[in-house]
């Protein structure tokens, strides 16, 4: 069993389960705001393990007006609320997932705010969500207010995430063959038909994380700086020609490049390497044996809603069919015109 962050309704879910016991001590009226949910036929998104335990639980919800039952009162603005929210304590990855989750949609709905009520004494999961841009603003009773907003950027860029500037950063292009590609970024959309929205919303891989490690061994790579933007360029899949089948996906942001000698022995860059990569340990232990090999570090910001193949990036945005394709340098306008031409959501851009 595929652990998969999926869609329940409420009245699908076990009450019963011990995931809940936590949540029914810290808010007396649980069970019955969770009946109240089920009668109104409410989803929430889940994941459970392979032994089929609830291990995760986000509830969700668009409110636009003050916030005026919390101390201070916030002013009129679109939010998202992070309703209820429970992971499996020091699950890392696994809270970093629904964050991801929790932005994704806060970009699709095109709010000016996240939200969360949440005890202090519930450390973890407070730090990770201030790592990623919520910030204490209040209190409502006796829990901490903490807000992200999704309009203005603090120049750090896991607060930041997923909004990214496009002033005075870097582009490069960066090509991944289709064996990796679809691990490490398996709800990049590669069909036209395909909805961009329904995707996003409704079914994200467990692979789904804030951050990616890829490996390669290109020279050139090792001049990546942090907050260098990357387009991700999936090679040929064999399915036809290349200038249709060859074709950028997505958008990255650096936040660290690695070459052999940052690490002390092979274990370190196995524990490095493991934490977000798709790489088998026996492939990892191999190839830490060459001298050239490059660690990539990078947010995942982006999934263009449209492919930009090869046909296009060379007859419209003027690359050349002659430079090595393995990795380059992209012009503003370049990309620009991936950006566009990609259909991103431009409540991701902030400018």
């Amino acid at each position: 069993m595929v652990e998969q962050i999926l869609i329940r309704y409420f009245k699908d879910i076990d009450l019963s389960d011990p995931f809940f016991d936590s949540l029914k001590e810290d808010y007396p009226g649980f069970s019955e705001w969770f009946e109240k949910k089920s009668e109104e036929n409410k989803f929430a998104f889940v994941q459970y393990n392979q032994s089929n335990q609830l291990q995760a639980f986000l509830f969700l919800k668009i409110e636009d007006g003050e916030l005026d039952d919390i101390n201070p009162i916030r002013p009129q603005a679109k939010r998202l609320k992070v309703g209820t929210f429970k992971i499996d304590a020091h699950n890392t990855k696994l809270g970093e997932r629904f964050i991801k989750k929790i932005t994704d949609i806060a970009i699709v709905k095109n709010v000016d705010e996240i939200y969360v009520t949440i005890f202090s004494k519930h450390i973890g999961l407070v730090n990770l969500l201030k790592k990623y841009g919520f910030d204490y603003v209040g209190k409502k009773l006796d829990e901490d207010v903490l807000v992200k907003s999704m309009k203005e950027l603090s120049n750090d860029q896991l607060k930041d995430y997923p909004l990214i500037s496009l002033k005075d950063k870097r582009k490069f292009l960066l090509s991944i063959y289709p064996k990796y590609h679809t691990k490490l970024f398996p709800d990049s959309i590669l069909n036209n038909e395909e909805s961009y929205k329904y995707n996003l919303v409704k079914d994200v891989s467990y692979t789904n994380s804030i951050h990616k490690i890829y490996i390669c061994f290109m020279p050139d790579v090792a001049s990546l700086r942090k907050g260098d933007l990357i387009a991700i360029y999936r090679t040929n899949d064999y399915q036809g020609p290349a200038r249709y089948r060859s074709v950028v996906t997505s958008i990255c942001e650096v936040e660290e490049i690695k070459i052999k000698s940052d690490f002390t022995n092979i274990n370190d860059f196995i524990e490095y390497t493991n934490a977000y990569s798709i790489f088998d340990e026996s492939d990892l232990k191999g190839w830490y044996q060459k001298d050239n090999i490059i660690t990539i570090k990078m947010t995942y910001n982006i999934a263009l809603t449209k492919r930009v193949t090869r046909g296009y990036l060379l007859d419209s945005l003027g690359i050349s069919p002659n430079i090595y394709w393995g990795f380059f340098r992209l012009s503003d306008d370049q990309f620009q015109g991936i950006l566009e031409k990609g259909e991103i959501n431009e409540n991701i851009i902030i400018d």
